[in-house]
């Protein structure tokens, strides 16, 4: 275990974090909010002075990293990042609640969206523009963001930099776009900021203003969901809406596909399975929906709208909402809450158990029945037209085994508070697959004020275990990991 470089790249990330931090401060200035200005100065101020310690107290000699190192440093540098994020919240006593804060920060930092928040109307330019841009800082992943723009010759240049995005980038394969780690680092972020700048241009000619349409495009980019209304995006036009949905959808697409077609390489992207998959589960779920609410609208035009934006926004794990979903019947919100397990595509900033990973649960099934039909005969697993290792298959089941004894855990463990099955299990289902809204009493125009601060600080680990897809998580914490050996 290389512990000095491990700290000293949480130490490049708090600097980091410091730096990002000015971005809200420079938000405030502009709306001259003297708290919020306050709050962010000194975090900043806590920020790189924690950071530059622990860059002088750890340098270390040999900067080279294994994959535990890289599991280590991507589970501490997220709790590292929601520590001191939520310290302007604190602060400027916006969110005065250590328990609500830090739940608030993770939430914006996992891109689950969840927030105790009663009055989210009230809180400061500064702080909501925070907010969001956690989403957009957590969507693509802060590591992933170190390793495109530091100095190559730390050690998350050297090849084994691929443990660090491995550990940070959700799906059960992750590969490099090209042959160098920072070089595929940069293509992410490029591919990433011009999907964001581009829904900002087409909100900003719509209804928003600018400032609304700034955070809403870096929510959705991050498939994060914090609003700056109470009634999330319910109250913005029709146009407004279908462009959220349409970026919604397209930030679920795997990030490899959008580079290929940057290649023109057109035949490989429209040829990829996970995408149909992911394409047919969408359409097939908005027809349903829009037939199962028609009578609600009594409009077809207002029943595809809301329907779309609902699946959209399920899917791709980002938890906007156009409507009130609890009100719908309950196929429609059977159908939300199975999309709520399967996520989007691999190595796209979706949560959810990921497209990828639901078809090799099915061809596993597929091939055990087979076998069993024919136990002489062997079947290889395929995905995109390529056999899949053993390890991976083993790894994709063992990923299931644990991801639902995890949700059991978390829904145990919040389960003495006062509140239906409904909405109790809809939170953990929620907050592990960082969907954001859940159902009853956690729906999309309620929210998570009605827990108590154990159950905040467990869907707060819960959102954690979700984003960083568990194994980064408990590794950190299993004794053995920081062995020196």
């Amino acid at each position: 275990m290389n512990r000095r470089a491990v700290f000293y790249t949480i130490g490049q990330i708090i600097i980091l974090e410091g730096i990002l931090l000015t971005l809200p401060l420079l938000v405030s200035f502009c709306f001259w909010e003297e708290k919020s200005i306050i709050a962010f100065s000194i975090t900043i101020f806590i920020a790189l002075a924690l950071g530059a310690l622990t860059l002088i107290i750890s340098k270390p000699s040999n900067k080279i990293i294994y994959a535990k190192e890289g599991f280590i440093i991507v589970t501490c540098a997220w709790i590292a990042l929601s520590v001191i994020g939520c310290v302007p919240f604190i602060i400027s006593g916006e969110i005065p609640n250590i328990f609500d804060a830090f739940f608030e920060t993770v939430s914006g930092f996992t891109t689950t969206g969840a927030s105790i928040l009663t009055d989210v109307e009230s809180m400061s330019k500064g702080m909501l523009f925070w907010r969001s841009f956690t989403h957009w800082l957590g969507g693509m992943g802060v590591l992933v963001l170190i390793m495109a723009i530091i100095p190559k010759n730390t050690g998350t240049d050297s090849g084994r930099a691929m443990h660090i995005l491995r550990a940070e980038m959700a799906g059960p394969i992750i590969g490099k776009l090209v042959p160098k780690v920072r070089d595929t680092a940069k293509i992410l972020y490029f591919i990433y900021f011009a999907l964001t700048a581009l829904e900002f241009f087409f909100l900003l000619i719509g209804d928003m203003h600018f400032f609304d349409s700034l955070v809403h495009a870096i929510g959705t980019a991050g498939t994060g969901g914090f609003g700056i209304k109470a009634d999330s995006l319910a109250s913005y036009s029709p146009y407004s809406q279908w462009v959220i949905t349409i970026f919604m959808l397209l930030f679920g697409v795997n990030f490899n596909l959008f580079y290929l077609l940057l290649l023109k390489r057109f035949k490989a992207v429209f040829s990829n399975r996970e995408l149909w998959c992911y394409a047919g589960v969408v359409l097939i779920s908005i027809a349903v929906i829009t037939w199962n609410i028609f009578p609600i609208y009594n409009n077809f035009s207002d029943s595809l709208r809301h329907s779309s934006f609902q699946v959209a926004g399920i899917i791709s794990s980002t938890g906007f909402a156009s409507a009130d979903f609890n009100q719908w019947p309950q196929l429609s919100k059977n159908i939300l809450f199975l999309l709520m397990f399967m996520g989007g595509c691999a190595g796209s900033t979706a949560g959810g158990l990921k497209v990828s990973r639901v078809m090799l649960l099915f061809k596993l099934i597929k091939k055990d029945i087979s076998r069993l039909l024919h136990p002489r005969s062997v079947t290889a697993v395929k995905l995109e037209g390529k056999p899949v290792d053993n390890n991976t298959l083993y790894g994709v089941s063992t990923y299931f085994a644990i991801y639902i004894v995890l949700i059991l855990g978390t829904f145990l463990f919040i389960s003495f508070e006062p509140l239906s099955f409904e909405s109790n299990f809809s939170a953990a289902v929620s907050c592990i697959n960082n969907i954001g809204p859940g159902f009853d009493q956690t729906g999309p125009m309620e929210g998570y004020a009605v827990y108590s601060n154990f159950s905040k600080f467990i869907l707060s680990i819960a959102m954690l275990l979700g984003r960083l897809e568990i194994y980064p998580v408990l590794l950190a914490f299993y004794p053995k990991t920081w062995s020196k050996k």
